[in-house]
């Protein structure tokens, strides 16, 4: 969602892989996504703490195979969410919504192992729902530290006036009976560092209930399969945090370090024109493909393409929609960019995928996975109109 650059050794599947996906295409590595499992899979064989797959940074469940080997279960912030882990993935599921319907709760507390609550007034709510079940789930509170780490206020859990989680200030110590876990979110795209700091504050604000849970959930944001991120740190917070709370499971759910550094879009110039600047229009689109574009800002990086006016050719990239701020951004090429030419956006695996829309009755991306060990790519998904106007009637 912050979108830093990928490290250059990240994504290297081969153009003439490329070549042979439709475009628009997502085409994820299935090996770098098994990559970043084993870098992951490394702080639970360390620690015991368990790891969930956060369905809303990446959901391709074509992969759940793959991912269902090394991590313990999904997290899921919507009832299809959850039914998709539950469906597909295995293993444990975790639910979390800002609020829950009254005629959703039931189907939750039939797909889901953990639930976290958003609020006491929830948990009232629907604590009995949950008790006269034959196997309830466990049953968590989300709380608030208050403690910003995330520069980028839209992503800020912790923001000034958050509707995520209660503060220490409106917690509510009489009302935890039933409750077994607390759960936390304040990071998105940080380093180990970040969470040790909550730690600090976590453990100050809410330090007198702490002994009364049998499990704690770290949330997301831990950009554990980054280059430079400190996975020893991240094992050595878990391990003190173990130390002082013996006995307590741990978990954490990230959703973007599954799939960082592992996917591209593979795009085509459709068209070349100047109004004032060159400008390629591409089959593809920032509002309807890439919605970080516009939303956060960021800049995607281009496959062979460098900041505009460093190489000899630059180029507006523009979207094929008909909003005017349809505009990827500037980048320059070694050559003029002509019609049918190949760009490939780095690192849109996480995110991108999930947020996708079909504004103007824009196809969807098909969806392809490479397999870098035989050099294979299979299309997995395709979009049709069939698709767009089921959304619609």
């Amino acid at each position: 969602m912050i979108h830093p650059p990928p490290t250059p050794e990240a994504i290297a599947i081969p153009g003439e892989a490329l070549a042979d996906s439709p475009s628009p295409c997502f085409v994820v590595d299935e090996a770098l996504i098994e990559r970043n499992c084993r870098i992951i899979d490394r702080v639970q064989q360390a620690t015991g703490a368990r790891v969930l797959l956060a369905l809303k940074g990446f959901a391709m469940w074509g992969l759940f195979p793959l991912i269902s080997r090394y991590l313990t279960g999904t997290t899921a912030s919507s009832i299809h969410e959850a039914r998709l882990g539950h469906e597909h993935f295995g293993g444990e599921v975790h639910a979390y919504a800002p609020a829950y319907a009254d005629h959703e709760i039931d189907t939750y507390l039939d797909l889901v192992d953990h639930i976290s609550f958003n609020s006491f007034n929830q948990w009232r709510r629907f604590r009995d729902r949950i008790a006269s079940r034959d196997n309830p789930p466990q049953a968590a509170i989300r709380v608030n530290p208050q403690h910003s780490e995330v520069p980028t206020a839209i992503y800020d859990p912790c923001a000034p006036g958050s509707r995520l989680g209660v503060p220490a200030s409106q917690f509510e110590p009489d009302a935890l009976d039933g409750i077994t876990g607390l759960h936390f979110h304040t990071l998105c795209e940080l380093n180990a560092d970040a969470l040790g700091r909550t730690l600090e504050v976590f453990e100050q604000r809410f330090g007198p209930w702490l002994e009364r849970m049998s499990w704690f959930n770290f949330g997301g944001g831990h950009h554990i399969s980054r280059a430079d991120y400190d996975v020893d740190l991240l094992i050595e917070l878990i391990r003190s945090f173990q130390s002082r709370h013996p006995g307590r499971q741990v978990y954490l759910e990230p959703g973007e370090a599954i799939a960082l550094n592992t996917g591209v879009l593979v795009a085509t110039v459709l068209d070349v024109m100047h109004n004032d600047v060159d400008i390629a229009i591409l089959d593809t689109s920032a509002t309807a493909h890439m919605p970080d574009v516009l939303e956060m800002p960021y800049r995607p990086e281009v496959e062979g393409a460098a900041e505009p006016g460093q190489k000899p050719y630059t180029y507006r990239l523009g979207g094929l929609t008909c909003l005017a701020g349809d505009v990827i951004g500037d980048y320059s090429f070694d050559r003029p960019l002509k019609v049918g030419d190949r760009l490939v956006f780095g690192d849109m695996a996480h995110y991108s995928m999930v947020k996708t829309t079909m504004f103007n009755g824009v196809p969807l991306p098909s969806i392809a996975i490479y397999n870098g060990e035989t050099g294979a790519l299979r299309v997995i998904r395709r979009f049709v109109y069939e698709d767009y106007k089921r959304r619609l009637g």
